[in-house]
């Protein structure tokens, strides 16, 4: 398969300077990462065929020989550059080292890392989430060690520099014509070493706690919105600074309502006498009970939009409209009065003809229009 050009990958044009190079792999590096897009296959290729352009573009001689004779020019198989050599780590960490919060593979141990981030499901009702609510809630994560303050050694003493990797936390290897480098095997790739553990954490400078945590809905929010509680998350190693909650909507099925966005729907069952002669009915909203005025001869399925009874949206707008769907219910358990009555009425509506029920009637013009289609 033919590779494509560099410039058209990072969507750069031939002129672009190095600034405008790397802020366009950073862009679509971002955008393809595998970390960030699990459930996309094409992903990872995306990404290294990103990384491999920016390895090239990026360095002076590498995009003089690929502008002067294409990919052939840095091709090893034609005595090109070629892709993966020895400053991809660079590469990586330069432009990823504040993005993903670390720098690349080869830049050895860097200090204290930043705690994971966590994320909290918060199951609330309909009403909690239209007019806004505070929740407590109940966080198992990784705080920091108060004994040792997150240093994970015993009080009184420290950790002091690895011997074997001299604190880079990394050491290379010479394998034939290659150098190898590998985490320290001595210290784990942490450039230190603790002689003397905490007792409360064995060393790890955390320990699992369950915090409490007040956390305050803003009105309108819905299924999937995230609030970000910061340094709500895990402690990072070593002392390092914690990461954040986020914490997940999950709208509850409410019994009556459902929601669309910020609108609310219900359905309302009527009497066939309301729906033939019409009336007034009490129908719920969120803010109590308003009347609703149903015309004479409404049809099932009729819809009616109450203005203004809806949801006002988390982020800015206008509030949202309730719609009643209102279902013509068949009455049941009909007594020998009430069966003689309706025959009564079904009598003298027959009288009538269509003018009664025009939808039947021409419900079943279609129907005879259809058979006698099929006989031709």
């Amino acid at each position: 398969m033919a590779k494509r050009d560099y410039y058209e990958v990072l969507g750069v044009d031939k002129g672009a300077d190095e600034r405008e190079i790397k802020k366009a792999y950073r862009r679509v590096a971002m955008k393809h990462h595998p970390d960030r897009n699990p459930d996309d296959p094409q992903a990872e290729s995306k990404f290294k065929e990103a990384s491999e352009a920016y390895e090239v573009l990026s360095d002076g001689s590498k995009r003089s020989a690929y502008d002067q004779f294409g990919h052939a020019g840095v091709d090893p198989n034609t005595g090109g550059g070629g892709f993966g050599g020895g400053n991809f780590s660079d590469i990586f960490g330069d432009v990823f080292g504040d993005i993903f919060g670390g720098g690349g593979g080869g830049r050895g141990y860097s200090g204290p890392q930043r705690g994971s981030d966590l994320r909290y499901t918060l199951d609330i009702s309909l009403e909690d989430a239209v007019k806004g609510t505070t929740v407590e809630i109940r966080v198992p994560s990784l705080s920091t060690c108060d004994v040792c303050d997150g240093s994970g050694a015993k009080p009184g003493s420290s950790p002091v520099t690895c011997g074997t990797c001299g604190g880079v936390g990394q050491v290379r290897m010479q394998q034939g014509l290659f150098q190898v480098q590998q985490t320290c095997p001595t210290c784990r790739g942490r450039g230190k070493i603790i002689s003397e553990p905490c007792t409360a954490c064995h060393g790890q400078g955390r320990v699992e706690k369950t915090k409490t945590l007040s956390v305050k809905v803003p009105p309108g929010v819905d299924t999937g919105d995230r609030i970000r509680l910061s340094g709500e998350g895990e402690a990072g190693p070593e002392g390092g600074p914690s990461g954040d909650l986020f914490v997940q909507m999950s709208i509850r099925q409410h019994p009556i309502f459902e929601r669309d966005g910020k609108n609310l729907y219900c359905e309302m069952p009527i009497t066939f006498v309301d729906a033939a002669l019409g009336g007034e009915l009490d129908v719920p909203t969120l803010d109590g009970r308003v009347k609703l005025k149903i015309p004479a001869e409404t049809q099932t399925g009729k819809l009616f939009r109450l203005r203004s009874k809806g949801v006002k949206p988390v982020r800015g707008g206008s509030v949202g409209d309730l719609l009643v769907r209102v279902e013509v219910e068949t009455p049941v358990k009909l007594n020998k009065q009430q069966k003689g009555l309706l025959e009564e009425l079904g009598a003298s509506l027959g009288e009538g003809g269509k003018s009664h029920s025009p939808r039947q009637s021409t419900w079943f013009e279609g129907v005879k229009n259809f058979f006698d289609d099929l006989k031709l």
